[in-house]
């Protein structure tokens, strides 16, 4: 009856994470921290000391809240979180790991769908670390889609799952496999389901590998 302490930069993944996991497994318990101003801070200066200073501060109150792990939802700060887990007593996960593993299995030619330019270099960073895990080398085409993250700040999540959908779309016949690659993005796969081409969200996968006991 595992316990998951998740640190999140936007309040509407709350919701999402604690669904899944009782989705995933009733039995199990989590508990959340959302730190927006970290994701403001890591997009305006980089992943800089003061980043991880407060990063490590977030981590370490969900460490101290008696979690066997801990998930970084954020995509943009989850290389960072992930760094830091050597300094906490239970290991730190970040979100998109056990996708980008799921990707480089999935094929050759791998497509990234992002809406935040921030997320874009460790989301590739991430995806060549697992190839080098699996002796691959994927080709990574990658879609920027800007707009929409605008949409999401406004709060007006249809057109944003409404602008990854299409993005998602517009890449799917020249790749191998879709990566949605920030959390919020899930809801997305809904309306993808019927592509030829499979679509990759990072929440589900988190959660499982979070349940799993070999991740603790």
């Amino acid at each position: 009856m595992p316990r998951i302490g998740f640190l999140h930069t936007a309040q509407v993944h709350v919701a999402t994470f604690e669904a899944l996991l009782r989705d995933a497994d009733a039995s199990s318990s989590c508990v959340h921290r959302v730190e927006p101003d970290l994701l403001d801070q890591v997009r305006r200066d980089g992943p800089t000391l003061d980043v991880e200073d407060a990063t490590l501060a977030a981590l370490r109150r969900l460490a101290d809240d008696d979690v066997d792990i801990v998930v970084c939802t954020c995509s943009t700060l989850g290389s960072v979180a992930e760094a830091l887990g050597g300094r906490l007593p239970v290991p730190v996960v970040r979100v998109d790991r056990p996708m980008a593993r799921a990707a480089v299995r999935a094929g050759a030619r791998i497509g990234v769908i992002v809406a935040l330019e921030s997320t874009l270099e460790p989301t590739r960073a991430l995806l060549a670390a697992e190839a080098r895990r699996e002796g691959a080398s994927p080709t990574i085409i990658d879609v920027e889609v800007p707009d929409a993250w605008a949409a999401f700040e406004a709060g007006d999540h249809e057109d944003y799952l409404r602008q990854v959908a299409h993005a998602a779309r517009s890449i799917a016949d020249r790749v191998d496999v879709v990566v949605l690659a920030q959390a919020s993005m899930m809801g997305a796969t809904t309306t993808l389901s019927d592509l030829q081409t499979p679509v990759l969200a990072s929440p589900v996968l988190a959660v499982q590998h979070a349940l799993s006991p070999s991740s603790r």
